[in-house]
């Protein structure tokens, strides 16, 4: 036989229990009428022990009238079904909406149930959680097909504004093969670009840049920029003059932005590349299975500042010689050093022949680890074709 502070100790672990819970229990006598509520099931109601617990028949009047049907259909499972059951319905406490979920248990007897039995549990804080998270989910998803369509979009205005070739570019004397890789988690797309055209000199122009930013804006200061670029070509300047031209837009034009670009034109019949940067890395000369950086002229960012020369270079090409140029975004990782990434890039470009430009390129991406995560590249790839290339 328990001893009296044993049965205090076990109902004070239970009063600690419901109110952890935030549940209690509650029981009805049918002949009666008379209810029979724990502390806690006064507390979920917000109802002061005084007025004493609402009667079966009375406990409709408390639930909000919304969800009377889903008490209806409890009471009548239980009292005239007498089976087990269980309902949620909302009550309003203190002027706040408050979530209940009731389970209740006819007693049996004889001449049917004579009590019943129920648990009450203040489940609020629960279904709040759920329809944060729902409501989460919501503009989570809002959010996503928002994004793939503004990416479509900005697909589609790229291929308007820089269509990507399919295989090689047969120019005069050259083979081209080009790449543009968006970034893998980054949704926007950024403004690398390149260019690779024949000119009326004779002449070949192979560019390749990057502006600033992502999105819709970089996409059309990209534009800009390009197609500047074509018109000033038409002038027949050197490369490190087209830069001059093209640093003044950007300063003057383009506010708040800033760009990479390397410009060159190759002369196909000497095969002679005459070429300048602003701020990108120099291109990739492979020769003979051997690939080493071009020694790079200096040349600051586009936007950067006014008045700064562009200094030019000069490259002396050979039969089967090829040239890889590139965006920042092909080296630059944040998981590692720029120099580590461009040790990678010169070796997989060592690999590249010209008579498999496109698939090498392929190769090259695969090599260094697949697209940038954070950043877009874009590649261009140019074979000087020799007597046993053409």
């Amino acid at each position: 036989m328990s001893a009296p502070g044993d049965c205090e100790l076990l109902a004070a672990r239970l009063a600690h229990a419901q109110r952890l819970g935030n549940m209690g229990w509650a029981e009805w006598d049918l002949r009666t009428g008379e209810a029979t509520w724990s502390d806690q099931v006064f507390t979920i109601f917000g109802r002061h022990r005084d007025a004493g617990p609402v009667r079966l028949a009375d406990l409709s009047a408390h639930v909000e009238p919304a969800d009377r049907k889903a008490l209806a259909r409890l009471l009548a499972e239980v009292l005239r079904a007498g089976r087990p059951a269980q309902a949620e319905f909302r009550i309003r406490r203190g002027g706040e909406l408050r979530d209940l979920r009731v389970v209740l248990e006819p007693l049996a007897s004889p001449g049917g149930p004579a009590r019943v039995h129920g648990v009450v549990q203040d489940i609020t804080g629960r279904r709040r959680a759920e329809r944060i998270m729902s409501e989460s989910r919501r503009q989570l998803l809002e959010a996503r097909e928002k994004a793939a369509e503004e990416r479509h979009v900005m697909l589609a205005l790229r291929e308007a504004i820089l269509p990507e070739p399919v295989g090689c570019l047969d120019l005069p004397e050259t083979r081209i093969a080009v790449r543009y890789v968006p970034a893998e988690k980054t949704a926007s797309l950024g403004g690398d670009w390149f260019e690779a055209a024949p000119l009326p000199d004779g002449r070949v122009l192979l560019a390749i840049g990057d502006v600033s930013g992502h999105g819709l804006p970089a996409i059309a200061r990209m534009a800009q920029l390009r197609h500047a670029l074509i018109g000033l070509t038409m002038t027949g300047e050197p490369a490190e003059v087209l830069l001059t031209w093209l640093n003044e837009l950007v300063i003057h034009r383009l506010e708040e932005t800033t760009a990479t670009a390397v410009i060159g034109h190759l002369d196909t019949s000497a095969r002679v590349f005459s070429w300048a940067r602003a701020g990108n890395l120099a291109p990739i000369l492979v020769r003979d299975g051997t690939a080493r950086p071009l020694d790079q002229p200096k040349g600051v960012l586009l936007g950067a500042a006014c008045g700064q020369p562009y200094q030019p270079a000069r490259t002396e090409l050979r039969g089967g010689d090829l040239l890889l140029m590139f965006t920042d975004g092909l080296v630059e990782r944040r998981t590692r050093d720029i120099d580590e990434g461009l040790d990678l890039v010169l070796k997989a470009a060592s690999q590249l022949r010209g008579g498999d430009l496109d698939a090498g390129l392929d190769r090259v991406l695969d090599d260094i680890g697949g697209p940038n995560p954070e950043d877009d590249a874009c590649l261009l790839a140019v074979g000087i074709l020799g007597p046993s290339d053409a």
